[in-house]
C-alpha cells in the first residue's frame, strides 16, 4: 500500500480482521466472511500466534495503530470515553476514544496499556477541536466471527 488505506490484525490462529470498507486491500481468495451488520471483514493469514484480548474500560489509556502515508506504522493514544451497549445484544456495539487517529487506521488494533487487544477501529468523527475514534470491542468482533457459517472459517 503506497498511501494510508487501512490496517488489519490477526485475532485467531490463521484469521485476521479489518473493515469491510478495506476489502480492496485483501486478496479475494483469502476472505472467509463478512459481518452482516458490522463493518468487519475476516480473512486467512499465515500468522499462527494471536494477541491476548480484553474488554475496553471507560477511563483506561489506549494505543491505536494504523498505517501512515508511506506505509509506516502510526500510533494514536487516547482514553476510552464511552462503551455503547445495544438492547438485546450479547456484546457492546462499539466504544469511543479521543485521539489523533484518522485515515489509515481503519481496521487497525486498539490495545490497552497492558498490551491486550481491546478493539478494531472502524471510523472517526471530528467534534470541534477533538476527534472521536470509533472501534468495535473484541467481544463484538468475536461474536461476529462466531456467527459466520462454519464452512467459511
Amino acid at each position: 500500500m503506497s498511501h494510508a488505506d487501512g490496517a488489519a490484525v490477526a485475532i485467531a490462529p490463521g484469521i485476521a480482521v479489518t473493515n469491510g470498507h478495506n476489502r480492496n486491500l485483501v486478496a479475494p481468495e483469502t476472505v472467509t466472511g463478512e459481518a452482516r451488520d458490522y463493518d468487519l471483514l475476516f480473512f486467512r493469514v499465515a500468522k499462527a500466534a494471536m494477541t491476548a484480548i480484553a474488554e475496553p474500560v471507560i477511563g483506561e489509556s489506549i494505543h491505536a495503530y494504523g498505517q501512515g502515508g508511506n506505509g509506516d506504522l502510526r500510533r494514536a493514544d487516547g482514553v476510552v470515553r464511552v462503551v455503547q451497549t445495544c438492547p438485546g445484544c450479547s456484546a457492546p456495539a462499539y466504544f469511543t476514544f479521543a485521539g489523533n487517529a484518522g485515515p489509515g487506521f481503519s481496521g487497525g488494533p486498539v490495545l490497552n496499556a497492558s498490551g491486550r487487544l481491546i478493539g478494531i477501529i472502524f471510523g472517526y468523527r471530528d467534534e470541534g477541536r477533538e476527534r472521536l475514534i470509533y472501534a468495535y470491542p473484541m467481544s463484538r468482533v468475536e461474536a461476529e466471527l462466531s456467527a459466520l457459517p462454519k464452512a467459511t472459517k
